[in-house]
């Protein structure tokens, strides 16, 4: 077809599509249609010509007009805690691996260290720490420090810290991961001197039940923290196929959201620490009668540990068996479903 047949034939439909609003979203859709059936064949017979940059403009006219103002669903947010968030941290499951062995290394130095010499614990926690600690223990309160008139106070408090140390540690990667191996090991020697002086009074097996009611989900934070410095420090490190810009600009990406992930879990940390910990050590305050039972202890303590490892270990295990990745735009997909 001849291009001025083309256009007699279709001029007063574009003009009418220019000016004249369409009645109904259907209607839209099939001006937008026609459109775009209009503008390919343009771009093939006349792609030089005018009439086929005035289709293109209406076609990208309208196209704007319906997703300019689109909403992203909320099914987003939720597919990206489903599936996005776990599908890319089991991208990282080696260095997780790597960062989870190295800080239980760092736990067994400062267990080990604080064995051989007493005089270590005090060089890591403080001498005002360990001397409130004991007599504390003294006084039939061992876990006295965990007490606190202002609750609300004590949970903002804890939050912010440890979001702070968690973030401080995720930027530790921009020092080639040196920073974050620094934090970490200060964090696993002073875990290891901290649980080495209650199992020295005997009090092993009952701080496991007051300290990790929180310090599950806490420590295991932090271990992702760490995680997630050593994927930027890597993203530098070893560019692979990428330029050193890009391959570290994804790396900073896919470590920033690990990161965001965080920090609803160092709330809930924060939340039984402030709330439920310090209920915990009434159990064993030899002073008082009341607590929680010790049932409930190991029930937070069990379901906070089948939370992390079925998060961030089984369930994105399970979603790659099942053929499930994301694609370039960050939407998750599946091999069946493409095919």
């Amino acid at each position: 077809m001849r291009e001025a047949m083309f256009i007699k034939k279709n001029v007063e439909k574009w003009e009418s599509y220019q000016y004249e609003q369409p009645a109904s979203p259907d209607e839209t859709a099939d001006r937008f249609i026609t459109l775009i059936d209009d503008l390919s064949y343009a771009k093939t017979f006349y792609p030089k010509s005018k009439v086929t940059r005035w289709i293109n403009g209406l076609t990208a006219s309208m196209y704007q007009n319906v997703y300019r103002n689109k909403r992203q669903k909320f099914s987003r947010l939720f597919e990206f805690w489903k599936f996005e968030l776990p599908l890319l941290f089991r991208k990282y499951h080696p260095i997780f691996l790597f960062t989870v062995l190295l800080f239980c290394f760092f736990v067994f130095i400062g267990l080990y260290a604080a064995a051989r010499n007493p005089e270590f614990i005090r060089s890591i926690l403080g001498d005002n720490y360990v001397n409130h600690t004991e007599e504390n223990i003294a006084n039939g309160d061992p876990f006295g420090i965990y007490k606190d008139d202002n609750y609300f106070n004590m949970f903002v408090r804890i939050a912010f810290n440890n979001i702070k140390v968690a973030f401080i540690t995720f930027l530790g990667g921009l020092t080639l991961g040196i920073f974050t191996f620094k934090i970490l090991w200060s964090n696993g020697l002073m875990l290891g001197s901290f649980e080495y002086l209650f199992f020295e009074h005997g009090l092993g097996l009952k701080s496991i039940l007051v300290i990790w009611i929180h310090g599950v989900i806490e420590i295991s934070s932090i271990v992702i923290a760490g995680t997630a410095g050593f994927i930027l420090a890597r993203g530098f490190i070893f560019p692979g196929t990428y330029s050193r810009l890009e391959s570290f600009r994804r790396a900073a990406s896919d470590a920033a959201k690990i990161m965001i992930c965080l920090v609803p879990f160092f709330i809930i940390a924060a939340f039984l620490e402030s709330y439920v910990t310090h209920l915990m050590s009434t159990t064993f305050d030899t002073t008082k009668s009341a607590g929680l039972p010790i049932w409930a202890s190991v029930l937070i303590l069990a379901t906070s540990l089948y939370l992390i490892i079925w998060y961030f270990i089984i369930w994105p295990r399970q979603l790659h068996r099942q053929g499930y990745y994301i694609k370039k735009n960050g939407i998750v997909n599946r091999v069946l479903d493409a095919e």
